[in-house]
């Protein structure tokens, strides 16, 4: 009796890492002055034959940190009222647990090392992540400190594209730009511009690993 395929698992993917979709609204560029206003997340897992696909999204409004900076151009892009009670915001320190603790979990749920985050001009959110995480102390940040995974470079590569929408519209995927540039919203189109990207490079990844395991290289020499 043959011994069935282990399923797969999306750390086998990316060398133990679980990327995360996030997009953060902001009010302004300065990741050390500006303040952080909205996160959101989408964590991402693999169907039984690999294919990526999103699993869970997570969404945390936020109450500018203390001094914190707000443009007058940003409030206007992003649309985000501030001072509006029926944002429900949380501060910096428990939204940060909000959309970590899921992360955390799934982490160890897909026998993950750690998250790395996926988005269009990535470090830009790893950079108003990482700084809240500094402003509050916070010690179980999941992600990567450094290292993101750009879908500006990825639909650039594939799609000839750089500007979000017009990479959704060339991959067929919607666009509403009445929803643009809500947390949400950006969070879950980046997700699937992601998914469908990585995913029409199966056979080549699939080649690649056959090359790998002939060869008998440790992945992580």
């Amino acid at each position: 009796m043959e011994t069935p395929e282990p399923k797969p698992k999306i750390g086998h993917r990316f060398r133990g890492f679980l990327p995360v979709v996030v997009d953060v609204e902001t009010g302004g560029f300065n990741s050390q002055t500006d303040a952080l206003l909205e996160v959101a997340a989408v964590i991402l897992g693999v169907d039984a034959h690999g294919h990526l696909a999103p699993r869970e999204t997570l969404f945390a409004a936020v109450t500018p940190f203390d001094g914190a900076n707000i443009e007058k151009t940003a409030i206007e892009f992003n649309g985000i009222k501030v001072d509006n009670p029926l944002r429900l915001a949380l501060d910096e320190r428990e939204a940060l647990e909000k959309i970590f603790r899921p992360i955390r979990r799934a982490v160890s749920e897909n026998g993950c090392k750690r998250a790395i985050l996926v988005g269009h001009n990535a470090h830009f959110d790893l950079g108003f992540i990482n700084a809240a995480v500094a402003r509050t102390g916070y010690k179980r940040n999941p992600f990567h400190p450094f290292s993101v995974f750009d879908t500006v470079t990825l639909a650039g590569a594939a799609l000839g594209q750089t500007v979000l929408g017009r990479a959704l519209v060339a991959a067929d995927l919607s666009y509403d730009t009445n929803e643009a540039h809500s947390a949400i919203y950006d969070a879950e189109q980046t997700a699937a511009l992601f998914c469908q990207l990585v995913n029409a490079q199966q056979p080549l990844y699939e080649a690649a690993k056959a090359r790998i395991a002939a060869a008998a290289v440790t992945p992580d020499a």
